[in-house]
């Protein structure tokens, strides 16, 4: 048996142990989308973890569905992110970046020149932060896209890779494609949602062309190594329809990204968060096709995690929501300490309050034995 405490080598790079933080969006960046000091000090708590994949980063205004969300596509970005990956750093920790476009999943009021969203398709759904009519931020129905040209989508392309050279300039370890939970990537890949007739649509391979694209623009700059992405079969999340060629679709993935020697493969399952569940036996089917490191998110604890590995199913468990108010969670997992309930109503937006300020199980007993010597003394 291997611990999911122990060391793993996620091909060069060393990670302290089986743990991945996932990525989840939170919305503190400052009002231009730029990663700021409280972001720092939130990913340096949580550094403990193996590997912390970053919230999404968007890869252009284009790419953006939600305010606050920090960006990897301009200079400030990259120096706001510059801080959060030497805090990570200074502690021993690894960080990838998640590049990200939402496609569909955005508002006029937050695209440049109040543009029509870019997707696959003409085809309406989800829901977007912006701007509402009286100029205040907002949740909103996401507006009417229009269909990506063949020519844009090499510009897609480009955008990824270019988000990659960018992630690296930051300081990042590696990247993760976003190509999961309803975004533009999976707009793509979606057989049922997808009507285009170019070839960008139709087939498998086709549905599947951006995504292996983008995959490829990164690797050739900045090295395969150094290059994840994170996919959600069987997703229904922002209105992402179920078709009959899902599992044929993700198991001819599975036997395309084997080929490229990436970093990992990152598999969710959105079933925790009340959508479609992905079938166990399909994660062991996606196993025996994909030959790399596969990461796998679907409200793990440590037992279930734990046992995925032995089987051999998973290489690194995903642990989310625990982690935010548990910037201690591995030690708190590996030690068998309580875990602090997290607090939804402070998952997105705000202050402090929520993302920085859960102490860690050692310091609550400091705390604690520091209260009851002042008792004792009263």
């Amino acid at each position: 048996m291997t611990s999911i405490f122990a060391p793993y080598d996620l091909q060069d790079i060393r990670l302290n142990n089986r743990v991945v933080m996932a990525p989840m969006t939170r919305s503190r960046a400052s009002e231009h989308d730029v990663p700021n000091e409280l972001g720092a000090l939130y990913y340096r708590q949580r550094a403990s973890a193996g590997l912390i994949i970053s919230e999404g980063s968007p890869i252009s205004r284009e790419g953006q569905g939600y305010l606050f969300n920090p960006g990897i596509f301009s200079p400030d970005q990259i120096a706001g992110w510059k801080k959060a990956t030497d805090a990570v750093h200074e502690r021993g920790g690894k960080i990838f970046c998640q590049t990200w476009h939402v496609g569909r999943v955005s508002h006029t009021s937050i695209q440049q020149n109040g543009a029509a969203p870019i997707s696959s398709t003409t085809t309406q759904g989800g829901m977007a932060f912006g701007y509402n009519e009286d100029g205040m931020p907002d949740m909103l129905a996401a507006s009417k896209p229009r269909a990506a040209t063949t020519e844009e989508c090499g510009r897609l392309v480009r955008d990824f890779a270019q988000a990659a050279v960018n992630a690296r300039q930051a300081g990042f370890d590696g990247v993760e494609l976003h190509g999961a939970n309803g975004y533009l990537l999976e707009q793509f890949i979606n057989g049922a949602l997808n009507d285009r007739d170019d070839a960008y649509g139709g087939s498998r391979e086709n549905r599947c062309r951006l995504l292996l694209e983008s995959i490829d623009a990164s690797v050739a700059l900045i090295g395969a190594h150094r290059v994840g992405v994170r996919l959600t079969p069987y997703a229904t999340l922002f209105d992402m329809p179920l078709y009959d060629d899902i599992e044929g679709t993700y198991l001819y993935l599975a036997e395309e990204l084997g080929k490229r020697g990436l970093a990992y493969v990152h598999l969710m399952d959105q079933g925790a968060q009340g959508q479609n569940p992905l079938p166990r036996d399909f994660l062991r089917r996606f196993r025996e096709a994909y030959t790399g490191t596969l990461l796998f998110a679907g409200n793990l604890d440590r037992e279930e995690a734990q046992r995925l590995v032995d089987e051999g199913t998973i290489d690194l468990p995903v642990f989310g929501r625990p982690f935010t108010s548990n910037p201690d969670l591995v030690e708190r997992m590996e030690n068998d300490w309580p875990l602090t309930p997290f607090d939804p109503d402070t998952f997105y937006g705000g202050d402090a309050r929520g993302y920085v300020d859960f102490p860690t199980y050692q310091e609550e007993q400091t705390r604690k034995a520091r209260e009851k010597m002042l008792a004792d003394r009263a």
